[in-house]
């Protein structure tokens, strides 16, 4: 099973506010919004990156790997749980993604994340980047 697209990164952040008034400079844009955390997206592309506070402990700094299918992050999990590599369980997360967390062999830390073909849901009221819409706007295509 090959990895489908480096998805987005999370940083640890001291002041998030700041930090949210940073990346929406850049041009990303808001989708998921709380005390502890964030996330943000490229319009474009649908990349992100999670801005974590130091109150956050679900996870810590990481990178991941978005997969377009539910089936294929479980199939990846159970291929590393059978190679013998240490995996955390799969959960089902309040964006509708779906997600594990595990180390490499360097031990950084890393996801391999579900994203519906609808998009990460927003709490922001900002709309969802759909994931076909994204494929069509690389190959210049317009949305249907």
């Amino acid at each position: 099973m090959a990895v489908q697209r480096l998805g987005h990164v999370a940083v640890r952040v001291q002041d998030m506010a700041r930090a949210k008034a940073f990346y929406e400079a850049l041009g990303l844009r808001v989708t998921w919004d709380a005390d502890d955390w964030a996330y943000l997206q490229s319009p474009e592309s649908g990349d992100g990156i999670a801005l974590l506070a130091p109150s956050y402990r679900q996870a810590g700094p990481h990178f991941a790997f978005h997969f377009e299918d539910r089936a294929g992050v479980d199939r990846v999990h159970a291929q590393l749980e059978a190679s013998g590599h240490r995996v955390g369980p799969v959960h089902d997360h309040r964006d509708g993604t779906a997600s594990f967390y595990l180390q490499d062999s360097e031990g950084n830390w890393l996801e391999m994340l579900y994203e519906p073909a609808t998009g990460i849901a927003s709490n922001t009221g900002q709309a969802v980047i759909p994931l076909q819409a994204r494929a069509q706007a690389r190959r210049g295509q317009e949305p249907v």
